[in-house]
């Protein structure tokens, strides 16, 4: 089933139960505090497994005349009814262990009976009964769909709870949220259906039927003797009836939790004895579940996934409509043959459209004819001369929702002419089928007649604005037709920035790289690996930087590029300056405190954090392995690395120069001193690596070798064990 039927299922289902589930989930998180306070009164009983059943009606019997019955709750409060000795009724909670009264029993208030009555029935009897209970079950369809969705995004079932790619908070929150809420709604969808059934007698439950011969029991002795009352404690006890009279026909009857037994009020022998049926068994279940009486973190459970569901709400509509915002193509002023230039784009939250519009615009501006749309409506295009497909991946490889025809199509409609192509695959790093989709369309057209490939396939991490860039400098040299870098659309305005002070910037050197100190403060709340997420004013597009954190400062590593918006900008800084930002927690890419051994590996900027992290912890041994191209490319970073020598919180430092030397790479170094890798491994340390991508490639390539020779698993074990961290652009 492809992922569209169960987007488009989970949206329907959200749709159409709206009303109902809204309704159930104000009135549920009202409920959910019933519990919550019953549990905070004085009544409840601890170690009931310490007291006998025996204990308890022998101390009842000696305080009072006449015992009519003893209760134990969910909250593990123990009621009675009981004649005083002067001849008054008086029910209420006891002390089990000395008869002593404590107080009535808790009854809910009015407004509590109100919403439990619109929780129930929206006051319309069997009718809102029924469309409650099929509110329910729709919502278990929605926490089902939404599942299957997360498990598909996260490329399978086993990275169900490895990190989400943030690309807007109402996403974000959304998959983080529904993975903690999934168990907790579940059980108060399925426990409410189920209550729903019992209620319209879908399902049935029989009365427990005893026979007991009477005939036998006038004949027996009255005479006292062990009761079964001594091998029962409270806490298997829901409710004990006391005989009505002291004829000898008159018995006690006892309800356990897994059993009702009626006991002979004089010698205590067990007259009959029937299993509760599982339908009762479940129905106490289910009702406890649902209502989380009885237990406080329940409760509290309960509460929490039922304000999610609200947020669900809020988040599913919000994604739903910025998805739809964000697919908004331009219009064409060109039909798909009239265009030179054919711009096809596949995209499953919208996110794409924003480069693959940005790109158009240019061209149009500059005066070309240019085709835009999405990658099923695929056609032959009679006058083109280049297509440009801009794609995402969903999930484990998959095609986007709109390009999931798009393969099938490009077999079926050969082009008469010629066409250049060139693919742009947008992706996250994070998963393993990275811009897999892009490349299979790359393959394809790169394998199908009339079609030659004009630039390399171009995969961008994480929606990079300056990778994008690059692709259109290189799109300019390679056409020649000289049109201006695309602005691309934001999309949110950032919130929550904070202030960040320049408390000092190193010389440029020859690698084009500087180090710049900042400091605000909330430093302390800021770990190293955590990103600074900067908007320039240029075009408020966000670029994020890994930081280190060195005592109260934080540290970045930053390269100058010629057409680098926040580079160029950083470049100028002043000591002494404020800038605008916030901080990005990256709590996946933290050295573990526990750890007793990490590996950094990094190439170029990649060593920023773990300027931070050498100065963490001294009681981990850490090894650096840093690649970059000359001994004069170390000089701004020698303050941080000479005091980690000088403190002895750099166990080893091995450099790689790509330009002088031996000229060697920084995988060159780690398969030089694989033992090292091999030994924290064993010994269950980490191994971090933060840099470029290609390097990451390369690294990833000499681990996985280093992995086979030492063990008898390959580098994907140590990943999905966490114990090799990446966090690469």
């Amino acid at each position: 089933m492809t992922i569209s039927i169960w987007r488009y299922s989970h949206l329907a289902l959200a749709i159409t139960a709206s009303v109902f589930i809204l309704l159930a989930s104000v009135t549920g998180i009202i409920l959910a505090f019933q519990p919550i306070s019953e549990q905070l009164q004085p009544y409840k009983v601890e170690d009931l497994k310490t007291i006998s059943l025996d204990q308890t009606v022998n101390i009842f019997k000696q305080t009072y005349p006449e015992v009519l019955q003893i209760e134990v709750d969910a909250n593990q409060f123990v009621s009675a009814s009981v004649i005083t000795k002067d001849g008054k009724n008086l029910e209420g909670y006891f002390n089990p262990k000395t008869a002593n009264y404590l107080g009535e029993k808790i009854s809910p208030s009015k407004f509590f009976q109100f919403t439990t009555n619109l929780h129930r029935s929206l006051f319309l009897k069997s009718t809102g009964r029924f469309l409650v209970a099929l509110g329910s079950f729709l919502l278990l369809l929605i926490a089902i769909t939404g599942f299957i969705l997360v498990v598909k995004r996260q490329s399978g079932i086993k990275h169900f709870f490895a990190k989400i790619v943030k690309e807007n908070p109402s996403q974000y929150w959304h998959i983080v949220l529904g993975r903690w809420s999934l168990v907790p709604i579940i059980i108060i969808t399925i426990t409410g259906v189920y209550l729903s059934l019992l209620k319209f007698e879908v399902i049935t439950d029989q009365a427990i039927k005893h026979n007991v011969d009477f005939e036998a029991l006038e004949a027996s002795s009255t005479e006292k003797s062990d009761s079964i009352f001594g091998t029962i404690t409270l806490d298997q006890v829901k409710h004990l009836e006391f005989p009505f009279s002291e004829f000898v026909e008159d018995y006690y009857t006892l309800k356990l939790k897994d059993k009702e037994l009626l006991i002979h009020q004089y010698s205590g022998e067990v007259l009959s004895e029937q299993n509760t049926s599982l339908t009762s068994y479940f129905s106490t279940l289910s009702l406890n579940l649902h209502t989380g009486k009885g237990s406080i973190i329940w409760s509290v459970i309960l509460l929490i996934a039922t304000i999610n569901i609200l947020y669900f709400m809020y988040s599913g509509f919000d994604m739903t409509l910025k998805r739809k915002k964000n697919t908004v193509i331009p219009k064409n002023k060109y039909t798909k043959d009239q265009a030179k230039f054919i711009i096809l784009v596949g995209s499953e939250t919208g996110s794409t459209y924003r480069f693959a519009s940005a790109l158009f615009n240019s061209l149009i501006n500059a005066k070309h004819s240019v085709f835009i749309s999405d990658l099923n409506s695929y056609s032959t295009y009679k006058n083109a001369e280049h297509l440009i497909v801009f794609t995402a991946t969903y999930g484990d490889g998959e095609a986007p929702i709109n390009a999931n025809k798009f393969l099938d199509t490009l077999k079926n409609i050969p082009q008469k002419q010629n066409l250049k192509f060139s693919v742009i695959g947008f992706g996250s790093l994070q998963y393993k089928a990275y811009c897999q989709f892009a490349e299979d369309v790359n393959n394809t057209l790169n394998n199908s007649q009339n079609f030659t490939q004009f630039l390399p396939l171009k995969t961008i991490n994480n929606q990079s604005l300056d990778a994008f860039k690059n692709w259109c400098i290189a799109f300019n040299l390679q056409s020649q037709l000289d049109i201006k870098i695309p602005k691309v659309k934001q999309l949110q305005t950032p919130k929550n920035l904070q202030d960040f002070k320049v408390v000092s910037k190193s010389e440029i050197n020859q690698d084009h790289t500087f180090v710049l100190t900042l400091q605000t403060k909330k430093t302390h709340k800021i770990q190293s690996g955590d990103l600074l997420s900067v908007f320039p004013k240029e075009d408020q597009i966000e670029r994020l930087y890994s930081l280190g954190k060195f005592e109260d400062k934080l540290v970045l590593s930053v390269k100058k590029h010629q057409f680098g918006v926040c580079s160029n900008y950083f470049s100028q800084l002043k000591e002494g300056e404020v800038i605008k930002a916030r901080i990005n927690k990256n709590p996946s890419f933290y050295l573990p405190k526990h750890t007793k051994h990490a590996v950094f590996i990094a190439n170029g900027t990649g060593i920023g954090p773990f300027l931070g992290m050498i100065n963490q912890n001294p009681n981990i041994k850490k090894h650096l392995f840093w690649g970059t191209r000359t001994q004069a490319s170390v000089n701004i970073y020698d303050a941080y690395l000479n005091e980690a020598k000088q403190k002895q919180l750099l166990t080893t430092c091995n450099i790689a120069y790509s330009k002088e030397g031996n000229k060697a790479y920084v995988q060159d170094i780690i398969a030089q001193k694989d033992n090292i890798i091999a030994s924290v491994l064993e010994q269950k340390g980490v191994v971090m690596i933060c840099g470029s991508v290609a390097m990451q490639t390369c690294v990833l390539d000499q681990l996985d070798t280093i992995c086979q020779n030492n063990f008898s698993n390959n580098v994907s074990y140590f990943i999905d064990n966490g114990q090799i961290k990446m966090d690469c652009y």
